[in-house]
């Protein structure tokens, strides 16, 4: 006998399609829910540049261009003018202190020595006549004076005995007083002489003091015309070459005309010129190096000059010991010049990525090195090989260094 056979609702087929098509739904969910939304960007590895944070000691420096100077400059310009006749050198020459030059002509100046010769001439014998007339004057009333005492001692013997005959009554009044009053003259005379002789000498002394004086104020204007005659020969003020002579035989020139210059070439200065930022930063001492012919000399700071053009400043730096025998006057020179002090510190190569972020960002490359991911750094010192991180970072961690003009919107970045 036959029986109905009840359909199953839930076959195994049913199931196992059902549990495949939960199975799918729930994992699209989750991975909407919790799956990156982070805006991504792939990548190829060959043309990125990635670099490791070290720890190192860190010099903190900025490169500079200067320009090698003499050390010292003598600018030849004219204290008299004139007209040129004698070129003893030719441009280029090298000269000792006290060469000569040139050699100009000047006639009005040549009458003005003579003349001032004369002057001081004039003065000396002014000045010793002077001298001469009071002296005699002085002697003559020396003379008077040594009379009048030998006069005064016997008149002073004649009073004192007319006055003891007179107390006896053995002369009378009258030649008493006449002795008396004579002698009192004389007193008075030699009080008087004294008192000129006392203001002559004062007199005597002031004028020989006044006729010195005037005869070495005419001394020394006759020693500065005479120099002046001749500085009309131009000579070398110090050792050195003759860069420039701009003058020709026969050319009149004027004072204060330029003929030329002098360079002192026994030592180099080097002109740099600096970006004005770091002005606050760079003063007399600091110390830069500068490598030549496979060798690395350093370099000092000697004067800032703080006016700022275009926005660069200038500054003059020698060198802090012996300096390269190739070096040439005109010759450019890179330098480095340092702003501080070689500390320890975390470090980053220099890269295109800072011109983007501007050391505020940065893409760190994951263990992994199949992508990166954007995160914030903070950037200290620099020079032109590495950045000195301050935070974000740690040692050991890889960041893509090269530039980032493509990745600006982008948080993470898969490499390819």
């Amino acid at each position: 006998m036959d029986r109905i056979i009840e359909k199953k609702k839930w076959t195994t087929k049913k199931i196992v399609m059902i549990s495949a098509a939960t199975i799918f739904v729930a994992f699209v969910l989750l991975t909407v829910v919790l799956g990156d939304k982070k805006s991504k960007l792939n990548i190829d590895k060959n043309k990125i540049t990635i670099t490791e944070v070290i720890q190192a000691p860190f010099q903190e420096y900025i490169p500079v261009t200067g320009i090698v100077e003499p050390i010292q400059t003598f600018y030849l310009d004219l204290s008299d003018g004139g007209k040129v006749i004698n070129k003893f050198v030719e441009e280029g020459a090298f000269l000792k202190a006290g060469d000569p030059i040139i050699k100009l002509d000047n006639p009005n100046l040549s009458l003005q020595v003579m003349s001032t010769q004369s002057s001081f001439l004039q003065a000396e014998s002014m000045s010793r006549q002077t001298r001469l007339t009071f002296e005699q004057n002085l002697l003559t009333k020396q003379d008077q004076l040594l009379n009048l005492n030998l006069n005064l001692l016997n008149q002073e013997r004649i009073y004192n005995n007319n006055k003891v005959l007179f107390d006896k009554g053995m002369i009378s009044r009258n030649e008493y007083d006449m002795s008396k009053e004579k002698f009192e003259t004389m007193l008075k005379s030699k009080k008087l002489l004294l008192e000129v002789l006392e203001r002559d000498s004062s007199t005597f002394k002031q004028l020989v003091m006044q006729s010195e004086s005037n005869v070495e104020m005419s001394k020394s204007y006759l020693s500065l015309v005479q120099s002046q005659l001749a500085n009309l020969t131009v000579k070398a003020p110090i050792k050195g070459q003759l860069t420039s002579l701009n003058v020709e035989i026969g050319q009149s020139v004027t004072s204060g005309f330029r003929i030329g210059q002098i360079d002192n070439i026994d030592s180099f200065k080097v002109r740099t010129e600096i970006d004005e930022h770091y002005i606050s930063r760079v003063i007399e001492g600091q110390v830069g190096e500068y490598d030549l012919d496979g060798k690395t000399y350093k370099m000092k700071i000697k004067t800032v000059y703080p006016q700022v053009v275009n926005g660069r400043f200038y500054a003059d730096m020698i060198f802090d010991s012996a300096k390269p025998k190739s070096i040439r006057r005109g010759q450019t020179v890179h330098i480095r010049l340092q702003l501080g002090g070689l500390t320890n510190a975390l470090l980053v190569e220099n890269g295109g990525f800072y011109s983007i972020t501007g050391g505020q960002w940065v893409f760190v490359v994951d263990k992994s090195g199949s992508f990166a991911e954007r995160r914030q750094i903070k950037i200290g010192r620099q020079n032109p090989l590495y950045f000195e991180l301050l935070d974000g970072l740690k040692q050991g961690e890889k960041v893509i260094t090269s530039a980032y003009d493509s990745y600006q919107e982008y948080d993470k970045l898969v490499i390819k």
